[in-house]
Parts: C-alpha cells; sequence; structure tokens
C-alpha cells in the first residue's frame, strides 16, 4: 500500500513596508560637503601669491570700494580679463607698486600738512583732514559754523580758500594719479528758489575749486571727474542740518585702483585691490570732530 502523499505547504511572507527614516542625514551631508569645500578653498588660498591673499583680505575688510559687484571672483575672466600668463590687472602691476604709490601718497599729505601748519593758515588749516586709504588720498575741505570756504549759499571762494587749493595743486599736480573733485551740502534747503538748489551749488562749489587748482599746479588731464552729491552723502547722517556736511573733497586716485575700475567698466571682473591699514592726518580736537 501506497504511503499517503506529503501535503504541499505554501508560506506566503507579507513584506513590512520600510520605515521612513527622515531627512537628517542630507543636512549632516551637506555640512560634510561645505566643510570639505571650505578646507580645499583655505588650502588653495594658502598656496596663492601673498598679492592674492592681500586682495582677498581686502575685499572681506572694505566690499563696497569699487563697483566691483559683477562677480566677487579672485581671478579674472572673460573678455581679455586674463592674459596669456593667466594673471589678472593686479598680478599685472609691477612687484611693490602698491606700497611705493601709497608711499608716495602719504608723503604728499605729509608734505600739504606742513605747509598748511605755518601761520599763515590760522583761520582754515583745521578744517582741512587728510587721509590716506586703498581709495588713494582724500583731501576734505570741511564747513563750520562761522568758518566757511565759500561765502554763504554761494561757489564763490572766500580769504585763504584759494592758497590753500593753490598748495594742495602744487603738491598733487607732481602725481602721476587722476584727480576727482566732489562737492557736498547739508540738508538745509536752499532758499534762492526752484532753479538753483543744493545739487547745483555743491556741483559749482566742486567746480570753483576744480577751476582754481588746474590754474595753479594741476596737469592737463589730471582731473577726472567733477561729481556734486548735494545732501546724498552726508557725513554726519544723524544731524543732516550739521555744518560739517557742507564740504569738498578732492580724491587722488590709486592708480591701481583706477586700473580695476577701468577694467570693470570694459566688462572684466578684477579682484579688488589690497586694502593696508587707514592712514589718517588727524586735524587738532578743536576742529570739532
Amino acid at each position: 500500500m501506497k504511503a499517503a502523499a506529503q501535503p504541499i505547504i505554501v508560506v506566503r511572507r507579507k513584506k513590512a513596508a520600510h520605515k521612513h527614516h527622515g531627512g537628517a542625514w542630507k543636512v549632516a551631508y551637506a555640512d560634510f560637503v561645505t566643510a570639505m569645500m571650505a578646507f580645499f578653498l583655505v588650502m588653495w588660498l594658502a598656496a596663492q601669491d601673498s598679492r592674492i591673499r592681500s586682495a582677498v583680505a581686502g575685499y572681506f575688510q572694505q566690499p563696497g570700494l569699487l563697483p566691483h559687484e559683477q562677480s566677487n571672483g579672485i581671478m579674472e575672466s572673460g573678455r581679455g580679463g586674463i592674459d596669456a600668463q593667466g594673471a589678472g590687472v593686479l598680478q599685472r602691476m609691477p612687484s611693490g607698486t602698491v606700497e611705493a604709490e601709497q608711499a608716495a601718497l602719504t608723503s604728499a599729505a605729509e608734505h600739504i600738512r606742513t605747509v598748511l601748519g605755518t601761520g599763515e593758515f590760522t583761520a582754515l588749516r583745521e578744517q582741512i583732514e587728510l587721509s590716506v586709504t586703498a581709495e588713494g588720498l582724500r583731501i576734505e575741505l570741511v564747513e563750520r559754523n562761522g568758518s566757511s570756504f565759500f561765502d554763504s549759499g554761494s561757489a564763490v571762494l572766500r580769504g585763504e580758500s584759494v592758497r590753500i587749493l593753490s598748495i594742495i595743486a602744487h603738491e598733487i599736480g607732481g602725481l602721476p594719479n587722476d584727480v576727482v573733485i566732489e562737492g557736498h551740502t547739508d540738508s538745509a534747503p536752499y532758499t534762492r528758489g526752484e532753479k538753483y538748489g543744493n545739487w547745483e551749488l555743491s556741483a559749482d562749489r566742486a567746480n570753483a575749486a576744480r577751476r582754481v587748482m588746474e590754474t595753479q599746479g594741476l596737469h592737463a588731464g589730471q582731473t577726472k571727474a567733477v561729481r556734486g552729491f548735494a545732501d546724498t552723502d552726508l557725513r554726519f547722517k544723524d544731524q543732516p542740518l550739521d555744518a560739517r556736511n557742507r564740504r569738498v573733497s578732492i580724491v587722488v586716485r590709486s592708480q591701481v585702483a583706477a586700473a580695476l575700475e577701468t577694467a570693470v567698466r570694459e566688462g572684466q571682473t578684477p579682484a579688488p585691490p589690497p586694502v593696508k591699514e587707514r592712514t589718517v592726518f588727524d586735524p587738532p580736537a578743536s576742529a570739532g570732530r
């Protein structure tokens, strides 16, 4: 007699769905990638020329110095931005150019300060401020209540103003740098009608300074721009009527900064210039600052 047939047993297992693990791993992975990118960036910077490292440091110290918002790149790129050797504008500058230029501007500022320190200019010398930055040499002729470089509400130079501008022009006329002259007013409304206001006054005062300086020492073509800002760039923003907001600024532009600005205007994306510690020639305490 044959044995009874063995029954066939079919086991059906139900597959349980995997539990959702969340997205925490994505955050951790992103942090890891960011850290690695920062690490390699630091390693790359450490291997670069000292001028490139200075340029990077300068950008984070004064990012708004030049209109280079088109790119935060360190090296130039784009239309004519890199030469055959891959060097940008900054790298093409002769070694020591930045240092030599700042030394020349500082020397000019010190000489102007020395000459204006004589007894001949007692009335207005305390209202002249000089500073050397990456922008170049900035000379500020700052108004005060009761002591002004111009007649009230006009662009007519008064007192020692012409002589002071002549000394400044004679000193900076021997430099190869471009000059930009700016005029500023306070926020007090101009009272001589609607056809003439702070815009016209600030531009006229800057032009008055230009005319004197061009006849007293600036070489041909040295003046590159005359700008009137009215009260859009107040020195004391919390005190818009303060007399010290009224000023004429003479900017002897750094050649390095000017070259970079030209490169930006032509469609390149150069590195910002290296920024050194600001050298300030402060006026005496009695100047009211």
